[in-house]
């Protein structure tokens, strides 16, 4: 059921033949209508403020997290009344497991529970939602990953409303952001650290910033802006892929004869003689509605790839969207006839999807610590930007592991270091003008930031001149400044990005703390970061990452660089990392060791279920076809199952989590690579009559699979 008329209308449902996908009806003529809609499922400002004065409050009540104690039964009141309104009638506590990137559906863990009971007396059905009900939950946490925390015989996993995010309604459920943690209140969840995180970079950060002289109520929050990536391919085609049914990624399958070496796909017009122009506007109806501002929507440069862009929030509600996105990019596709791919590389040599991280700190009051006139402006202090920044970029320097550690999903194994995506060694593109503005303040000669535009004239009256930025775009820096913000680019498309968020702001509280410390025993602040630069400078490059000499170079002056996601992910359980997060109080001993295990087994569980698909792949497929053409490297396919079926069992008789890793990945990386040049040779030379795997010219080429014309909306 949709919970509202406005749902309804954009509801538009896809036919899917047997050889190619049909269009349907797409919006033809823009309106304010859709927008007018905007946010009405989703509990906070307007919407929010009308139930609760019903109930002698207004919506200044949620700003406070103490209302959980004080007001909880007001709140759930007003809920279960914009529930009613809106056609819901159960709620769930909504929260993000571990290891969920790339397996579970919409990356979180829910129970509907009806907001009802029955009089006892009548035995009739009557609407009831507690205080009790809406702030607090409990579960199995035994039943997901927890890397030891959790047990059969100690399973209770508990559940409480996270008052910095909003409660949303789709269809006729309303989901509460919820924290899961275990009966010792360790952390079982994405969120719970990335919250703590959040509360070390607030306390941190005005400490060092009072310290500069900018003094200011309330506290400080990290800022995101997520680019979300993917691939949108036929579903009849989808389905005459099993590697792509259970894995998100193609194991096998012979280049198409056209790639992206054209650059024909990269923001051309989505086309309303497909699909992929009504599921857009359906997209952004369905976000619209819950309070997410999904503005942008374009192709990207591979065959098939697309991007949908937000506008900036806060970390954890920005977080919390992009779940909610990534689901209905699964669902509005396969309403019309289409398959959406999250993974971060399901085609082989073509570019593989991203989630670009835009992070950037700012205050209560609009200030914007990572933007020069901005914060220098609100602290009176023209030197409060390069003491932030010096602290940022000794961050980055020190613990470049964590930033890798944190976009090790196994996906990024296939996608970094090539392709647009940048490698595994961990540097920051700053451009000229703020290397150079950073250096002279380094060498004693601070001055103010003016960055260089530089005018372009076209040579034609009908384009008068304009300005454009000095500085160009690095695509190759995994952790670029690009104004006002970091983007690291490295981050693979299908994570939940709280633990890439959690790294960037303990890592820069952690900076700030230090900052702190040495101004507080006497040291001077501005001697302290221009100390802290000399001693970092080796991380920043504005190079080509992409250049092998240059990546020589880079390892040799010692910025972190870690091919292995495997051994990335090892680096959480080091001393000195351990330590790093118990000081900021993110994450406790046992908690890092319980998701370095949970990590791993992660990654051994995906490539577990790509070799056995291969396998079956292998067996069903490639096999019977090599056989029915009578050509093809029969021999050598039957050996390959034999290899992949001994590699596991290695891998299961391995000892610990960690050792279980390192073999799957060999498999993954050595040995499944040289196994599908075999069977791609097969594909290259079997007749397409005969070869019951979908091809990547099947699925990549959207624009080729159409059999209607257009219907326009009336």
């Amino acid at each position: 059921m949709l919970a509202s008329a406005f749902a309804r209308s954009s509801f538009i449902r896809r036919a899917v033949s047997s050889t190619a996908v049909s269009t349907g009806a797409v919006r033809g003529l823009a309106s304010l209508e859709p927008y007018e809609h905007y946010g009405k499922h989703v509990f906070k400002g307007k919407v929010a403020d009308d139930y609760l004065k019903k109930h002698g409050a207004d919506s200044s009540l949620l700003e406070d997290p103490n209302w959980t104690a004080t007001h909880a039964d007001t709140v759930a009141a007003a809920v279960l009344d914009w529930a009613c309104d809106n056609g819901a009638n159960s709620y769930c506590h909504w929260f993000q497991p571990l290891a969920a990137s790339g397996v579970r559906h919409g990356l979180a863990g829910q129970v509907h529970n009806m907001m009802m009971q029955f009089n006892r007396k009548t035995n009739e059905p009557e609407f009831e939602f507690s205080g009790k009900d809406l702030i607090r939950g409990e579960t199995d946490g035994s039943s997901f990953p927890n890397g030891g925390l959790r047990a059969t015989h100690m399973a209770g996993g508990y559940l409480a409303v996270d008052t910095s995010s909003h409660i949303w309604l789709r269809g006729d459920t309303i989901f509460i952001p919820s924290a899961l943690v275990s009966y010792y209140g360790d952390a079982l969840d994405e969120k719970t650290p990335l919250l703590r995180s959040n509360e070390a970079l607030s306390k941190e950060g005005k400490r060092l910033l009072g310290h500069l002289g900018y003094e200011f109520e309330g506290g400080l929050d990290a800022s995101l802006g997520l680019e979300q990536e993917f691939f949108l391919i036929p579903r009849d085609q989808y389905y005459r892929r099993p590697d792509l049914q259970i894995a998100g990624r193609t194991l096998i399958g012979k280049n198409a004869s056209r790639g992206q070496e054209m650059c024909d796909h990269y923001m051309g017009a989505v086309s309303s003689a497909t699909p992929a122009l009504a599921f857009f506007q359906e997209l952004q109806d369905e976000a619209w509605s819950v309070g997410i501002p999904l503005k942008t929507r374009h192709r990207e440069v591979a065959p098939g790839q697309f991007e949908v862009c937000p506008m900036f929030g806060t970390a954890t509600t920005q977080v919390d969207q992009n779940v909610i996105v990534m689901q209905l990019i699964e669902e509005v596709a396969a309403r019309h006839g289409l398959a959406a791919l999250q993974q971060e590389k399901p085609f082989n040599d073509i570019n593989g999807s991203g989630k670009h991280n835009n992070w950037s700190i700012w205050n209560k009051h609009g200030v914007n610590l990572l933007a020069p006139q901005s914060l220098n402006g609100a602290s009176g202090n023209p030197l409060s930007f390069p003491v932030v920044m010096a602290a940022i970029i000794s961050a980055v320097d020190t613990h470049g592991d964590l930033m890798r550690m944190s976009i090790s999903c196994p996906g990024n194994d296939f996608r970094l270091g090539a392709c647009e995506a940048p490698p595994a060694i961990v540097s920051t593109y700053l451009g000229h003008d703020m290397t150079t503005y950073l250096k002279n303040f380094k060498e004693g000669h601070p001055g103010e930031y003016v960055p260089h535009v530089k005018t372009l004239d076209l040579g034609t009256s009908s384009i008068l001149p304009f300005n454009v930025p000095a500085e160009d775009r690095n695509r190759t820096s995994p952790f670029p400044y690009g104004g006002g913000r970091f983007e690291f680019r490295a981050v693979g498309s299908s994570q939940n990005v709280s633990m890439v968020n959690t790294v960037l702001n303990t890592i820069t509280a952690a900076k700030f703390a230090e900052f702190s410390d040495a101004i507080e025993a006497g040291g001077d602040p501005i001697e302290i970061a221009r100390e802290a630069l000399d001693k970092h400078w080796k991380v920043i490059f504005n190079g080509d990452n992409y250049c092998e000499d240059e990546q020589e170079t880079l390892t040799k002056n010692g910025v972190w660089r870690i091919d292995s996601g495997v051994e990335a992910m090892h680096r959480l359980v080091a001393d000195e990392n351990v330590a790093l997060f118990e000081k900021m109080g993110v994450f406790k001993k046992a908690e890092c060791e319980a998701r370095q295990v949970a990590l791993h087994d992660h990654y051994t569980g995906t490539v577990e279920m790509e070799a056995l698909c291969l396998v079956d792949m292998i067996n069903q497929h490639v096999i019977p076809s090599v056989k029915a053409a009578g050509v093809g490297p029969l021999e050598d396919l039957e050996k390959a199952v034999t290899i992949i079926n001994e590699a596991v069992a290695e891998i299961h008789a391995a000892d610990s989590s960690y050792e279980k890793a390192k073999l799957a990945r060999v498999l993954r990386l050595d040995t499944m690579v040289e196994l599908r040049e075999t069977c791609d040779a097969a594909e290259e030379i079997v007749p397409a009559d005969l070869w019951t795997l979908a091809t990547y010219k099947e699925l990549l080429f959207l624009d080729t699979h159409v059999d209607a014309a257009v219907d326009y909306e009336e």
